[in-house]
């Protein structure tokens, strides 16, 4: 399909399926990091991408060709998006509570309902996101609630992303994968089910297989990339979701989003003699 033309004239809701968006991200990403060389040059000492994003990481650092790439995350939208049927399946972000008392919680209610509900995304220090059955989502949101969390906010999702009812897209991701050229990074990739970097090609291929239906640990991410020597994270991507949440993670770190030329600019002459992540 003709990506340009859909990011200008739609229709919305064929951007919306995530077999779209997911390549469109992934683009978007590549596009911004490569515009980022060319005025500033500078090489980073670690990268890491959230979810989809390490995707983008990968390519970036060299592991991934761009299109082989694009073609992945294609197909794992439509495995995610057809492992389990539209409406079973919810989102919510939590936050306001530690994770030791959302995964506690979580936990109990899945047994008392015999269905999956977990977190799955550890973006900051009070805020997480959980995923599984609607219905045990629903009722997980409540419990939440009851114990503490500030708020609990279902999530505009078609699936229950990164839980273990994943497992199927995970087997056909696998597939998928199997015969794709993976190098070692150029820089460290930090991943997200462990949040350690990897050089192993075939580590990397089955990371970014398990990661499919395993929770995505950004704040310990973060805090490898900090150990690591990283000062400042810049963020190659639509908006500054990661921006907003590296300082949630850690004031002391710098952060900076490539919105736009200005923005791109500006980290430039911020980043000039600075480490960068």
């Amino acid at each position: 399909y003709d990506m340009w033309a859909l990011l200008q004239n739609g229709p919305q809701e064929d951007l919306n399926m995530t077999e779209t968006t997911q390549p469109v991200l992934l683009t978007s990403s590549v596009a911004l990091w490569r515009a980022w060389r060319e005025v500033d040059g500078t090489q980073p000492g670690v990268m890491a991408g959230h979810s989809l994003g390490e995707f983008s990481a990968l390519v970036c650092a060299g592991a991934l060709n761009f299109t082989d790439a694009v073609q992945l995350v294609r197909q794992r939208g439509q495995f995610m998006q057809t492992a389990v049927p539209v409406g079973e399946g919810a989102m919510a972000a939590i936050i306001g509570l530690d994770d030791e008392a959302i995964n506690s919680i979580c936990d109990s209610v899945a047994g008392e309902r015999g269905e999956v509900v977990q977190a799955v995304n550890f973006n900051s220090p009070g805020q997480v996101v959980i995923a599984g059955h609607t219905g045990a989502v629903e009722a997980a949101s409540v419990a939440l609630t009851d114990a503490g969390a500030k708020r609990a906010m279902p999530l505009p999702v078609s699936a229950p992303f990164h839980t273990s009812l994943m497992q199927p897209a995970g087997e056909r991701l696998a597939q998928a994968i199997a015969n794709i050229t993976i190098a070692a990074p150029r820089v460290p990739v930090v991943q997200n089910v462990h949040a350690k970097s990897e050089s192993a090609p075939d580590r990397i291929r089955d990371l970014l297989v398990e990661q499919i239906y395993s929770p995505v640990q950004w704040t310990n991410c973060v805090k490898t990339m900090q150990s690591m020597g990283a000062a400042t994270l810049v963020e190659c991507g639509p908006g500054k979701v990661l921006s907003g949440l590296a300082r949630r993670i850690d004031k002391s770190l710098s952060s900076a989003a490539l919105e736009d030329p200005d923005a791109l600019l500006a980290c430039v002459q911020q980043l000039a003699g600075g480490d960068s992540a």
